[in-house]
């Protein structure tokens, strides 16, 4: 658990924080009482997410891409932590264009952590991935043990791993990574080719269209509710335990449920029965997948409060909310 006292008055930087996990992360900051600013290009974020936050004097938003290091330099400034956040995620988009992935994922990532260096920001938080994991297939997924990845977002995500271990070693620079399983809740994106399956699914059900499953619908994930992300990058962020610090933690639930268990909670949560089209696997997807959290517990205090099925049920009521009867 957080407490108040400890992140209030302290000032956040947290980039792609209008985006989805990020928007989430900036709204708890500032109810602790942070001071928060945000670093975001909008290129996959929205302001909308954060715009309910622009008469607090506690926030700031800059309009700014992470591949730009005078940017990050200024962005980082007068700030103790930074939670990073920007990417450009989806494996399929990595597949098709892998320079832009490495460009912002690794060369952006760079440049965080040299303005973090620079501005000797007291700790940086980041988000790795479940990804990482590649070609490893063992179940449950134990941070020690990676394989091959599978595609250059995985590649990129693990390069942030290595370049981050690397700056606390060579400059002292506290890191913690965080590998996100299929995080999903409120503000992620319905729209575009490289929307997120839950909220892609809850769009299409609600508007009647055919859902469309990769494979047979038996592959599974961690599916995990964007609050327990929170509450890991909080943890992450204020932790006092030195064991902690420089390390790599799986977040997610410790749980996984098939894309077919993915969809009858939904219909479960919106009243509506669905139809769907089976097609073929997508390319760089892994079969399986279930994270071990006990690292996180024991080493972050980790403890997810909202499991999976409630989550669903969450997401469906804020998507109605903010799709549907707004």
């Amino acid at each position: 658990m957080i407490h108040t006292e400890l992140i209030s008055g302290k000032r956040f930087l947290v980039t792609g924080g209008a985006g989805f996990i990020g928007s989430h992360i900036v709204r708890s900051l500032l109810e602790h009482r942070a001071t928060v600013r945000v670093l975001d290009n909008l290129l996959t974020g929205h302001y909308e997410n954060i715009e309910e936050h622009t008469s607090n004097p506690n926030f700031e938003f800059i309009d700014g891409d992470i591949t730009n290091l005078l940017t990050c330099q200024s962005a980082c400034k007068d700030m103790d932590y930074v939670c990073h956040q920007a990417a450009l995620g989806s494996v399929p988009r990595s597949i098709l264009f892998p320079e832009k992935t490495n460009e912002i994922n690794v060369s952006g990532f760079v440049n965080m952590l040299i303005a973090a260096k620079d501005n000797k920001v007291k700790r940086f938080v980041y988000a790795s991935s479940s990804s990482v994991y590649g070609d490893e297939y063992s179940l449950p997924k134990v941070e020690s043990k990676i394989a091959a990845q599978l595609s250059p977002y995985a590649v990129s995500k693990y390069t942030n791993e290595l370049y981050a271990n690397v700056f606390a070693k060579s400059y002292g620079l506290e890191t913690i990574g965080l590998r996100y399983f299929n995080i999903f809740g409120p503000n992620q994106d319905p729209n575009g080719p490289y929307a997120a399956v839950i909220p892609l699914f809850i769009s299409q059900l609600l508007q009647g269209q055919t859902i469309k499953i990769n494979g047979d619908g038996k592959t599974t994930r961690d599916f995990t509710y964007v609050a327990n992300a929170v509450q890991a990058n909080l943890l992450a962020l204020m932790t006092h335990n030195e064991a902690a610090v420089n390390q790599v933690y799986n977040i997610a639930c410790g749980a996984n449920f098939s894309l077919l268990d993915l969809v009858a909670n939904i219909e479960a949560a919106t009243g509506k029965k669905a139809v769907i089209k089976h097609q073929d696997f997508r390319q760089g997807d892994i079969r399986d997948s279930l994270a071990d959290i006990f690292k996180a517990k024991s080493l972050l205090g980790y403890d997810p409060k909202i499991d999976f099925n409630l989550g669903i049920k969450e997401t469906v009521i804020k998507f109605l909310d903010r799709y549907v009867n707004s």
